[in-house]
């Protein structure tokens, strides 16, 4: 995708979204700050802050869709929010450790945005044992689905290779379904991102399109992949650098629960409306792995979550399953799912009624957990 959701943070913060509405400007704890975004100016309403849990109500008081970033002192996007119309607010909950970071408004969604700088003192609480434990068996969790996309990615970058069309077909949504279920936290290297999963409709002037959806395009549009040999080559080349460089994130509770509620939205945002599979129309498929991973986070983070929010747990619970029972019905055998343009409008709304009514209580899970 062309904007960059994320979870994962390099030891500086942790980002959970607790709620998006419109009109009401003052935050609901009297304590928020506020990040002011217009089309010329991003203001922050204090630079300088302790560590540990700070909420901040974005305002977008500009003519444009905009969209708020962090970022770290090396200059890595570490967390951020997109999709904020003109005159509506986001509410967000941010766990800050120590350091000097960047906060930037990106008006129209393009560019590099307008940044402000913060400061952050001091040190925050330590970490429950057992969010001690969810985030080294997230860790491994992620090395194992990395490493499935390499696996599968190499078969499918050969069959592009030797041009079989239909075998490289087979493969294309499986060899994406391990980069989707973690993908904010693939999306921490922001470079990486556009290279690997990028879509043609998200393309801005003077990108070089790569990756997946370049591929895809050619086996559905052009049927053919000749011409995408480097393609191929080159996209397993930036998931090698992303398994190279995963082991330097550094990921929090709160960050997972964020990560968690970035992938609902992402089956909000684009396997829903079909705009992520534009050609393949392997959607379910994507959101398939959208929901494991989420869910995933919600269960390594469950035994503190049954702990503090008893009914929080069971709403959660309820609604994974609810989902989980939806997908299956569209299963066709080896991990492949109905084609989405098959799916009939009033399947697509049960689809998308479930997928809201689960992600406006997974935004609560970091303040949970946090």
């Amino acid at each position: 995708m062309r904007s960059v959701p994320l979870l994962a943070v390099t030891g500086l913060l942790s980002v959970t979204a607790l709620a998006a509405c419109g009109g009401e400007d003052k935050p609901a704890d009297p304590n928020a700050l506020t990040i002011t975004s217009t089309d010329t100016e991003c203001e922050v309403s204090k630079t300088e802050l302790a560590a540990g849990s700070n909420t901040f109500k974005i305002l977008n008081k500009g003519t444009q869709v905009t969209e708020v970033y962090f970022y770290g002192p090396d200059g890595k996007i570490v967390s951020e929010k997109e999709n904020i119309g003109p005159g509506t607010n986001y509410d967000i909950t941010v766990s800050l450790s120590s350091g000097d970071q960047q906060i930037a408004c990106k008006p129209g969604m393009v560019g590099d945005g307008i940044k402000q700088n913060i400061k952050v003192s001091g040190q925050a609480s330590a970490l429950d044992p057992r969010l001690t434990k969810a985030v080294a068996d997230y860790r491994a969790y992620i090395d194992a689905q990395i490493a499935d996309t390499m696996a599968k990615t190499q078969k499918f970058a050969e069959s592009v290779k030797k041009g079989d069309v239909d075998g490289a077909k087979a493969l294309y949504a499986q060899s994406r379904f391990g980069w989707e279920s973690i993908e904010p936290v693939a999306e921490a290297f922001g470079d990486i991102d556009p290279k690997v999963d990028l879509r043609e409709a998200d393309l801005e002037s003077g990108d070089t399109w790569s990756g997946w959806h370049k591929i895809e395009k050619a086996l559905w549009v052009k049927k053919t992949t000749k011409g995408e040999e480097g393609t191929a080559d080159q996209l397993l080349a930036d998931l090698k650098t992303l398994q190279d460089q995963v082991h330097t994130v550094d990921i929090t509770p709160a960050s997972m629960a964020n990560g968690a509620k970035e992938l609902l939205d992402e089956v909000a945002t684009g396997k829903i409306t079909g705009e992520e599979e534009a050609f393949s129309h392997t959607d379910l498929v994507d959101f398939q792995a959208n929901l494991d991973g989420a869910q995933k986070v919600f269960e390594l983070l469950k035994p503190v979550v049954v702990e503090k929010d008893a009914a929080l747990d069971k709403t959660l619970t309820d609604g994974f399953a609810t989902l989980q029972t939806l997908l299956k019905k569209y299963d066709e055998g080896n991990g492949a799912k109905t084609s989405y343009d098959k799916v009939k409008p009033a399947d697509r709304k049960e689809l998308s009624d479930a997928v809201n009514a689960l992600a406006e209580p997974l935004s609560k899970l970091a303040a949970t957990v946090g």
